[in-house]
């Protein structure tokens, strides 16, 4: 405890400086000019003047270091029935080839492109290859209806929509993303470019004049470079989930995301590089974008992409299943899941 009063009382009495020493575990393409801009308080902006690429510090720079075998992404789907396993070069290579197909269909820095996918390694990849272009990701939660979907359409404006043939449910039942999509796409009154489908082999999608297969998206588009952007340049949207009024876009600048991420694995952790760290959460929300993707992969940890529940995908057991089975040293859940696995234990009442 010592550690972190000196380190809470330094941040409070010296922003700056505390803030730039932490900012220095970041790989900037340009320093920043001010490390906390006041002048135009309350809205502070973090390392004015910087430029990086959070995918770049995300991924190729492990590859750089010497963590190109070492795995990054450990997606693990009892509903699918299967373990898929990348490390951070194989990572690096499906990101940079999917940017190329995203660059391909006109996107640029600044760009929106909205992913409404289930939890598979292409909605991860989705996101780092937007943030690799400096164009600007929002994700909806995968279990959101077309009305919900079509309000985030309207307001984020995206060039591009990446979706999936379907999600699955324990069960198993699969649940049809395309349907949903198309609905989405009649309601809103903004028309995105193209939608690229991933086409899950549970069950395929039919595709119209503005649909494009994943594989073929893919297939032969160069692997792009990561684009450096300002500190201040936004790398996501995220959207409250309305159930109070109208949905509010939550935007996160990429410089001081990146900081204040990568520092937290340490500070709030306790993980380091080359540790796996799970967190049982989706990426529809704010702790998924945070601890599965970004987070771990800028320490250079091994990130858990879990597709299923707490429980019924089999058992109660299937959180201990997935730690033991992939050597977990830190899992990040809410208090949600535990109190389903225990009332799943419980024992009748005589």
């Amino acid at each position: 405890m010592a550690g972190y009063d000196e380190e809470y009382r330094r941040s409070l009495d010296d922003p700056d400086g505390f803030w730039g020493e932490v900012a220095q575990d970041i790989r900037w393409t340009r320093r920043w000019d001010k490390v906390l801009d006041r002048s135009n308080a309350p809205f502070y902006r973090w390392f004015r003047g910087g430029e990086l690429n959070t995918c770049f510090n995300a991924v190729d720079l492990h590859v750089e270091e010497g963590r190109s075998e070492q795995l990054a992404l450990v997606w693990d789907s009892p509903l699918a029935g299967e373990v898929r396993k990348l490390t951070y070069r194989q990572l690096r290579d499906e990101v940079a080839r999917f940017a190329g197909a995203l660059r391909r269909q006109g996107v640029q820095r600044g760009d929106r492109v909205i992913i409404y996918m289930p939890m598979v390694p292409e909605a991860v990849v989705a996101m780092l290859a937007c943030a690799r272009l400096g164009a600007i990701h929002s994700v909806v939660f995968g279990g959101f209806a077309s009305h919900e979907l079509a309000a985030r359409i309207d307001h984020a404006q995206p060039k591009v929509m990446v979706s999936a043939s379907c999600g699955i449910e324990p069960g198993p039942k699969t649940i049809p993303y395309k349907p949903l999509l198309d609905k989405a796409l009649e309601m809103s009154k903004h028309k995105p470019e193209r939608c690229i489908i991933l086409q899950r082999p549970q069950q395929r999608a039919d595709l119209g004049p503005r649909d494009l297969d994943w594989a073929f998206a893919v297939e032969g588009a160069r692997p792009a470079e990561c684009v450096p952007v300002a500190a201040t340049d936004p790398v996501y949207i995220l959207y409250t989930s309305g159930t109070t009024g109208n949905p509010k876009g939550t935007v996160r600048d990429n410089g001081g995301h990146a900081v204040a991420l990568k520092y937290s694995m340490r500070a709030m952790y306790g993980v380091d590089a080359g540790e796996v760290f799970w967190a049982a959460s989706d990426i529809g929300w704010v702790v998924g974008h945070s601890y599965i993707v970004y987070a771990p992969l800028l320490k250079g940890c091994t990130t858990i992409l879990y597709e299923g529940k707490p429980v019924g995908t089999p058992d109660p057991g299937a959180f201990w299943r997935v730690c033991a089975q992939h050597g977990v040293n830190a899992l990040f859940t809410a208090p949600t899941a535990f109190r389903a696995i225990k009332a799943s234990h419980a024992l009748p009442r005589r």
